[in-house]
């Protein structure tokens, strides 16, 4: 395991999900999705909704978690393509 720079400062936007792996081995990973940015420049803290439980809660996430990023305007482009051709 690395260790971070002092300087790393995580970066998640809405809609991204964050996965912190298990500590031991059979126990699984966890993951969130991010429903809000309440850091500055999409630091830290997230409100976030639990994939395993459906719980949201305010997280401060550690060393052990990384974000999948999503390319969010991507998908909304899609998606009104897709309905201007209906």
């Amino acid at each position: 395991m690395t260790a971070k720079d002092e300087g790393d400062v995580m970066r998640a936007s809405v809609g991204d999900r964050i996965v912190i792996r298990g500590h031991h081995i059979g126990e699984p990973d966890r993951d969130c999705e991010v429903l809000e940015v309440r850091g500055e420049d999409g630091g830290p803290p997230y409100e976030v909704r639990w994939g395993d439980s459906g719980q949201a809660a305010l997280f401060f996430p550690g060393s052990d978690a990384s974000v999948q990023h999503f390319d969010h305007a991507k998908d909304e482009r899609q998606d009104g393509a897709s309905h201007a051709n209906d």
